[in-house]
């Protein structure tokens, strides 16, 4: 009996994974700071801990055949050594524990943001070098930690690292709440011309390219000691998705605008604030933000492919209409 570790397993990708992972009928152990009573039901071990703390890590692995390292701190604003903490040394703790244990077999969820230079994204594969700088330590982080965790890979530790692009769907706690949360505050504006168009990964589809990593994974695979993107291989202009996800609860698109170069400098001037004045929310807009939704962010998925055998069989048209199901039954 395969007894699977998923870090991170009370978020919306672990949830889910975790879920798809008992269908399986795989033995399936969650690593998360709270209880998750939805897991418990369905026979979910929960251990709780902290990911940065080495003894809580190496708690939960032990016994476990394939780890699903999930856990991160996302987002776009707080301190480096928080960032550090959550995702690299908490990677370094998951890779420590797969050696001490004999985990045969380790997948890491990036983030394509591991490779934003700042501009435009059209149709990147793999061979894209991380840049010299970032505009936050979320993606810094995830590239140290997806750095370690690819030259971990050998003889007895398999390693592949996947980058899906902005995970979103039925129980989304993220996403679609903060897009849905600033449209009815009425601060959500068009950055940019409106025609940058983006690649997003439906939930199910992300968990499938998890599952296919999950299958194809050993010393002698063709995924070993790489990164993959993952998406829904359908680019399309942004505003355009994010109205059709406002849509999902019927709320108006988004009208008023500002332009790119307008909105980095307002992302500027506010992290120079929030920093000097020690504030702890997250700005209302950072240079990252702005970059972000007035650029271009699709990938070549050739090679998740080919390596795992991945297809994205939920359509964003389908997802859209599962939102709202799931939207409307809230």
């Amino acid at each position: 009996m395969t007894v699977a570790l998923v870090t991170g397993g009370g978020g919306f990708l672990g949830q889910a994974l975790c879920r798809a992972l008992v269908a399986r009928g795989v033995t399936v152990r969650s690593f998360a700071r709270g209880d998750y009573p939805a897991l418990s039901a369905i026979g979910v071990e929960t251990i709780r801990g902290d990911i940065a703390h080495c003894d809580d890590v190496m708690r939960a692995t032990a016994g476990c055949h394939v780890v699903f390292h999930v856990a991160a701190k996302a987002g776009v604003w707080g301190s480096a050594e928080e960032y550090h903490c959550a995702n690299v040394v908490g990677t370094q703790n998951v890779l420590e524990a797969c050696r001490q244990h004999g985990v045969a077999r380790l997948i890491y969820t990036s983030s394509p943001s591991v490779v934003y230079a700042g501009h435009d994204e059209a149709g990147l594969n793999e061979s894209t070098p991380y840049p010299t700088t970032y505009l936050t330590h979320y993606p810094r982080t995830k590239a140290e930690a997806e750095r370690l965790v690819l030259a971990a890979n050998g003889p007895t530790l398999s390693t592949v690292a996947l980058r899906p692009h902005l995970i979103w769907g039925p129980g989304d706690n993220h996403l679609v709440p903060r897009l849905i949360a600033r449209a009815k505050a009425g601060k959500l504006r068009r950055v940019g011309n409106g025609r940058n168009r983006v690649d997003t990964t439906y939930i199910d589809n992300a968990v499938a390219a998890h599952l296919a990593a999950f299958d194809r994974l050993s010393p002698t695979a063709a995924c070993a000691g790489k990164t993959y993107f993952i998406a829904n291989n359908e680019p399309r202009p942004l505003w355009e998705l994010i109205d059709q996800m406002l849509a999902c609860t019927d709320l108006p698109p988004v009208r008023q605008s500002i332009s790119a170069g307008t909105a980095y400098s307002i992302g500027a001037v506010l992290e120079g604030l929030y920093t000097v004045m020690r504030w702890q929310d997250e700005p209302p807009m950072t240079r990252f933000v702005a970059r972000q939704l007035s650029t271009d962010h699709w990938y070549d998925l050739t090679a998740a492919i080919h390596d795992l055998g991945y297809q994205p069989a939920v359509s964003v048209d389908e997802g859209l209409r599962r939102l709202r199901e799931w939207m409307s039954a809230r």
